[in-house]
């Protein structure tokens, strides 16, 4: 399996640093090669630029920039979606992480 580039935006990029912990354990656990990263809602056009993405999650706290991410992610053919509130708040990273990979399916 390719490598899935999996970016998480939150307001400032530090709240969900926590939760890419997590993800990256969950994705070790399932032998699932993820690049997983956080970055702030500020510079997430910046790194759709740079860096391999095929998943942008938002985190709750921007869910109202999501019509202007999509925009963005649809130019670059990446799948976009809110982590759902429960899962975020739990920091359960293996079901975003799985919530993540169906975006893809």
């Amino acid at each position: 399996m390719a490598t899935k580039g999996i970016m998480l935006v939150c307001s400032a990029g530090m709240s969900t640093s926590m939760l890419v912990s997590k993800m990256k354990k969950a994705a070790e656990e399932k032998g699932i090669d993820a690049d997983i990263f956080a970055v702030s809602a500020s510079e997430a056009e910046t790194k759709l630029e740079t860096r391999p993405v095929d998943i942008m999650l938002l985190g709750p706290q921007v869910r109202y920039m999501k019509d202007k991410f999509r925009q963005k992610a649809a130019k670059y053919d990446i799948a976009i979606d809110i982590i759902n509130m429960k899962d975020y708040g739990t920091m359960n990273g293996e079901n975003v992480l799985d919530s993540a990979l169906a975006l893809l399916d």
